[in-house]
């Protein structure tokens, strides 16, 4: 028999190595968003938009990442022709790193409103529920990416759990903000930045979500979109 079949349940060995490629670049490109994150929240946490030429450079990378990893999708797609796992991997990879792009869009605009907020001078009680509500999400981006190296189904409901925490304080967030707009009308450009900002961190919660919903629908068959966390723990029991 040919040594190149039957190779990890392929026909052919270059097969699994196209689809370990594909894993890894994916990994990549969602380490490059992690570090976007982390940078931005650094630039919060320091008081300082020196980070944020370093965000937007980790963007062009993140974009040139997800173009060859949709290029390499459609190679496969027309060359192997995947079924039943397979075909759900490259689905589900095509729309995680279509996520993954726009997470890094997401960490790249509360960079530059946190940049145009401390430019503006804008004071430290502006802030106030930022700085937690992005360590919430950068703990949930972590976790997703941890879920889908390890194509766990278990794992990815549970971060749902975490999303909606994250709403939650997204919430209070926004209340907060418009409480002080209220009562400080001289301080409402800042806080309307500072709003934005929140709301592109609860947006990465949800490109998060979406990432774990493609890895239960790769890893169990089943779309689990617009369904209720409570029935998809009874699904995939």
């Amino acid at each position: 028999m040919n040594e190149e079949m039957m190779v990890g349940g392929h026909i052919s060995r270059q097969f699994d190595e196209e689809l370990d490629e594909i894993r890894s670049r994916v990994l990549k490109m969602g380490g490059l968003v992690e570090a976007q994150l982390d940078k931005t929240l650094e630039a919060l946490r320091e008081g300082s938009s020196e980070q944020i030429v370093d965000v937007e450079k980790l963007d062009d990378k993140v974009n040139k990442l997800e173009m060859e990893i949709d290029e390499e999708c459609t190679q496969i797609l027309a060359k192997r022709q995947p079924a039943a796992g397979d075909l759900r991997l490259i689905i589900a990879t095509s729309k995680s790193v279509r996520d993954l792009e726009r997470i890094g869009d997401e960490a790249e605009r509360v960079a530059n409103m946190v940049g145009h907020a401390f430019d503006n001078d804008a004071s430290a009680k502006s802030f106030k529920g930022l700085l937690s509500l992005g360590e919430h999400v950068k703990e949930l981006l972590h976790s997703t990416l941890n879920t889908y190296a390890r194509m766990d189904s278990r794992s990815a409901v549970k971060n749902m759990r975490l999303d909606q925490a994250i709403d939650n304080e997204y919430s209070k967030v926004v209340v907060r903000l418009v409480n002080r707009m209220k009562k400080d009308s001289d301080n409402i450009s800042d806080s309307l930045d500072v709003m934005w900002a929140a709301r592109s961190l609860e947006r990465i919660g949800d490109h998060c979500i979406n990432i774990c919903e493609n890895v239960i629908y790769l890893v169990e068959g089943q779309d689990v979109r617009h369904i209720e966390i409570d029935q998809i723990k009874e699904t995939l029991s």
